[in-house]
């Protein structure tokens, strides 16, 4: 059999497959509510990647089947990605004692949180900045396709490449990112990979308290503070991490402080006085459910976007550049 395009592999790469206990965990809720870019709906389930693995998964009653090309030495990272030794019922437990809180988790049971990889997670988010989700995943494709890694992927499968590095990335023009569809976005991702390779260490945000990783990250060109509580959130765990998109705006304003025209800052410190440990986790419940069931909200004509409110854009660049 000859070698297919964007695979290392001269013959029909074996599939290993492994299966995982996961009662009550939402896996089309997961995968589809904003938190990562990568996952393909396919008529079997799921298949993205994780890391430098093609990986498919499914659901089935309660459980996770998992299956990918290159052999674990064990299934730790998958793990870890899908976040399957969280406690769901304590979290669950520590959420506001609010009607829309008990509504949004009625309707979003089983979704989850995520543990991505930084980098990914990071540059994602940045070049999220006022797009659909839709708009997000073909940036992000276009990226990928030219500047990943070929992976390997079962027989009959389509090539997928691995996200660019941050050295990839740091060496490639302007133009070149900008012809991937990022439009004004494209300077900051360029300028954050240069100083995630040469002055700033990303492993190290996870290695301090929330406010000290949160400014660290608001260092970086780009990234404001619903970008930085995204990363904090999705990537590095911080579960008191809550962004502030336009549909939690709405959702904070109409539901939880309707009779108050709170600013974004105010809105920060409420939620996390009376949000609990697990904030971002009850921040994800409402963004799917305000996201995916609009009547929730009152007086909401909301775009379905990861967007970030007016005030805290990043500017774009002076030359007036658009996307």
């Amino acid at each position: 059999m000859g070698q297919r395009p964007g695979c290392n592999f001269d013959h029909m790469p074996e599939v290993f497959h492994q299966t995982f206990p996961a009662p009550d965990y939402d896996l089309d809720a997961t995968l589809s509510s904003g938190q990562t870019f990568r996952w393909t709906k396919a008529s079997s389930g799921w298949t993205g990647v994780i890391g430098n693995r093609w990986v498919g998964l499914s659901k089935e009653e309660s459980a996770i089947k998992a299956q990918t090309v290159q052999q674990p030495e064990d299934w730790q990272w998958l793990t870890n990605y899908l976040q399957l030794e969280v406690d769901f019922a304590e979290i669950i437990r520590s959420f506001p004692d609010h009607p829309a809180m008990h509504a949004a988790v009625l309707h979003c049971r089983g979704l989850r949180l995520l543990r991505q990889d930084p980098w990914e997670c990071l540059a994602s988010f940045i070049l999220s900045s006022t797009k659909q989700i839709v708009q997000i995943q073909q940036i992000i494709a276009l990226l990928t396709q030219r500047y990943g890694a070929p992976l390997g992927v079962p027989d009959g499968h389509p090539p997928i490449n691995s996200f660019p590095s941050p050295q990839r990335v740091a060496a490639l023009t302007e133009q070149e990112l900008r012809a991937c569809k990022m439009g004004f976005r494209a300077p900051y991702l360029l300028a954050t990979a240069r100083r995630i390779t040469t002055d700033f260490d990303l492993a190290s945000v996870g290695n301090v308290d929330l406010t000290t990783a949160r400014e660290m990250l608001l260092c970086l060109p780009g990234v404001g503070r619903k970008i930085a509580d995204c990363v904090l959130l999705f990537a590095f765990g911080f579960q008191k991490a809550f962004p502030i998109d336009v549909w939690l705006l709405k959702a904070l304003r109409q539901l939880f402080f309707p009779r108050r025209r709170l600013p974004v800052s105010r809105l920060h410190g409420l939620v996390e006085a009376q949000f609990g440990p697990h904030a971002g986790f009850a921040q994800q419940f409402l963004f799917h459910y305000v996201r995916t069931r609009p009547s929730a909200l009152p007086n909401s004509r909301v775009r379905k976007a990861r967007s970030l409110p007016h005030h805290s854009k990043p500017q774009r660049p002076s030359n007036g550049s658009q996307d």
